[in-house]
């Protein structure tokens, strides 16, 4: 069982606002910074977090929420010049805080200089629509770290891996299929790609289409 964090979000928009509410439902203390009057009265209703009206830039404000004793620190709000002032701030204050930023674009490699890790809302959402739209053959699990995608891919019949094992099969370097066809094992070299089942594959963004290729046809 995760043990229970002490979590500092900045920002009480959306992004930040959801955050909070996962965060609480598993039993962690989260505590929220806002700027915004009105946002602040709207998220203090809902009792899912303590509040701080202030600039998160300001360390003051950072040391009212209890970065002293908080695990993680999420700078959540719509400008990342700003969410990446806030994280280097609490690492100063508090050196061994894990630091988490919002972009506003895909540049992982110049923000984790800095920070932790970086996330990338509308990318998350643009995953969420493209699984969508593309039914449940192929869908996107997660974004693991830099552009290496987990996916759940249906074996579809007549492709050129279909009823084979997994030694049979000539995926291409930069890939690995980490499930059986139930979920409940990791794959072995005598695993067989059933057709009409899915399996959980990880790949490099260059070979994906090769493996596509392999598992669609």
């Amino acid at each position: 069982m995760t043990a229970t964090l002490d979590v500092i979000i900045a920002g009480g928009g959306r992004v930040g606002f959801q955050t909070a509410e996962l965060l609480a439902d598993r039993g962690h203390d989260v505590t929220i910074i806002e700027r915004d009057d009105r946002v602040v009265s709207d998220i203090a209703d809902e009792w899912v977090a303590t509040v701080i009206h202030g600039d998160a830039t300001d360390p003051s404000i950072i040391e009212q929420a209890g970065v002293e004793r908080a695990d993680v620190i999420a700078a959540l709000t719509g400008e990342s010049g700003l969410n990446l002032a806030v994280c280097l701030a609490a690492s100063e204050l508090t050196p061994g805080i894990r630091t988490v930023a919002r972009i506003d674009r895909a540049a992982r490699e110049s923000y984790t200089r800095f920070v932790d890790a970086v996330l990338f809302p509308e990318r998350a959402g643009a995953r969420v629509a493209a699984n969508e739209i593309s039914g449940s053959d192929v869908q996107t699990l997660a974004d693991v770290t830099g552009s290496l995608d987990i996916m759940l891919v249906r074996v579809a019949e007549g492709a050129p891996a279909a009823g084979k094992q997994l030694t049979e099969v000539r995926f291409p370097a930069g890939t690995l299929v980490v499930s059986d066809e139930n979920g409940e094992r990791i794959a072995r070299s005598d695993t067989t790609l059933s057709a009409g089942s899915r399996y959980v594959v990880a790949v490099e963004p260059d070979v994906a289409d090769e493996v596509m290729n392999l598992l669609q046809g």
